[in-house]
């Protein structure tokens, strides 16, 4: 079976409260309940999904070693979200003093790029919607 779609993302940061707080406000996401793990972090979910994963990167690096594993030096260049409703998002990232870069695909979608404290590049697409003035 193929994958059916993308479970979480784990965002590696040196102040996971900073992140926590900025996923949050441009995105929308809400903490959740996180099992008890061995290094500290957040869930962040949108729905029933947790979506975003936060984790502190030396104590992450560390519970990774004790597994025989190497952690990631960040090579992730973006993750991409589904949204609706542009006018409330952009909304969103305007009122919380999140700067997002517009881009459209004419016929296709609308897109907001933006960049979480890490460096990370969100990408979130907006299908068109004719009722939807552009």
């Amino acid at each position: 079976m193929p994958v059916t779609r993308m479970e979480h993302l784990l965002v590696l940061t040196d102040d996971i409260d900073a992140t926590r707080d900025f996923w949050c406000a441009a995105l929308g996401l809400e903490v959740g309940a996180r099992p008890p793990l061995e290094f500290s972090g957040h869930w962040l979910y949108t729905g029933h999904v947790p979506c975003v994963h936060v984790a502190d990167r030396g104590e992450y690096t560390a519970h990774a070693e004790r597994l025989g594993r190497e952690a990631s030096a960040a090579a992730v260049d973006h993750v991409a979200f589904n949204g609706e409703d542009y006018a409330e998002l952009a909304g969103r990232l305007e009122r919380s003093g999140i700067g997002a870069m517009e881009n459209e695909i004419p016929g296709v979608m609308r897109q907001l790029f933006l960049t979480d404290p890490n460096g990370l590049t969100i990408e979130i697409n907006v299908p068109h919607d004719e009722k939807e003035p552009l």
